[in-house]
């Protein structure tokens, strides 16, 4: 049983986490934490979710030392804010530890990237160039052997997941750029109040127009300039993106279907759904990504559903965890 830790743990994904590291069958749960200075100190996770209790009733620790915590510890998942992960992964590494951040500090390696949409100028080079992207159905060689692991954005997992086998297989036409538009639930904002995610005041709207940060990260790691608008809807959790690309000259509907089929046929964690639309409700609360897809053309408009907190953060680093130590792709996770 490798001794497991969690930091930033009073989150909504900190207790996805907890859940799942409480019932796999390889690792151990060895401590829940969160800033020293957080109200949630001292407090049992069970308090803030009640539906953990009697599942795990663990103290939510004041992380006052992480470096005696890292001696203890042998997997760290990162479910922190962005520049708290950046602080935070160098301690972990230099004792060894496995790190799985769940934050943006890793996943993208320019310095300027950070700087223009973090608004912090990243300070470890080296782990940035050696962090690996865990997109765990298309990286799964590079995890295997990775120290960190910078888990994926929700938005970006959905949206990646859909295009890849695509843009992999030479079958867009790139020239004109996919066009992602993606709603999520208000859980993605995180747990901290405020009037942008309250529900009295929540209204299905686009945001981050041209400047969100999640779109430089889909380029990125997809190989492509795509457009991207993220939305908030008014419902708890999932995520839903509807894409519109167009297609190579010449490109059939059996050679969309066979990359699709050839990308996923090995890939538990994603289902295939052909000519049906993806929907949240098949998705929320579990660890798979639904995709469909329909053609008319030269284009193609793909639907890929997940569960924002499970496929798009939790769920995903578990899958990291297993590709890295050799367990089974779905342990703890069904």
């Amino acid at each position: 049983m490798l001794n497991t830790v969690i930091i930033g743990a009073s989150g909504y994904t900190g207790a996805e986490l907890a859940k799942i590291v409480t019932h796999h069958p390889a690792l151990a749960l060895g401590g829940l934490y969160v800033s020293a200075n957080s109200q949630d100190a001292n407090k049992a996770i069970s308090e803030l979710h009640g539906q953990l209790k009697g599942i795990v009733d663990l103290p939510l620790q004041p992380l006052i030392e992480p470096s005696e915590v890292a001696k203890n510890a042998e997997v760290v998942l990162l479910a922190t804010a962005h520049q708290v992960s950046h602080d935070l992964a160098p301690i972990f590494l230099a004792q060894g530890c496995q790190v799985f951040d769940l934050s943006g500090a890793f996943r993208v390696k320019s310095d300027e990237f950070y700087t223009e949409f973090y608004g912090f100028e990243h300070q470890y080079p080296q782990y940035l160039e050696q962090a690996v992207y865990g997109l765990a159905e298309w990286n799964g060689n590079e995890i295997a052997t990775a120290q960190l692991v910078a888990v994926p954005g929700c938005y970006p997992t959905a949206s990646q997941l859909a295009l890849k086998p695509l843009q992999q297989a030479g079958l867009l036409d790139t020239t004109q750029w996919p066009v992602i538009n993606a709603v999520s639930g208000v859980s993605g904002a995180g747990r901290k109040a405020s009037l942008t995610n309250s529900f009295c005041e929540v209204s299905l709207q686009a945001y981050g127009i041209f400047n969100h940060r999640h779109q430089p990260e889909i380029s990125t790691h997809l190989g492509c300039d795509v457009i991207f608008t993220p939305h908030l809807g008014n419902f708890k959790r999932g995520i839903l993106a509807t894409i519109t690309a167009k297609l190579a000259a010449g490109v059939t509907a059996e050679q969309v279907t066979h990359v699709f089929t050839t990308a996923y046929q090995n890939q538990p964690a994603v289902r295939l759904l052909h000519q049906s639309s993806a929907k949240l409700d098949n998705v929320v609360n579990t660890h798979c990504c639904d995709i469909g897809w329909q053609l008319q053309g030269d284009h193609i408009i793909l639907t890929s559903a997940i569960d924002n907190l499970l496929k798009g953060a939790s769920s995903q680093a578990i899958q990291c965890i297993n590709i890295r130590n050799n367990f089974s792709p779905l342990a703890g996770l069904v």
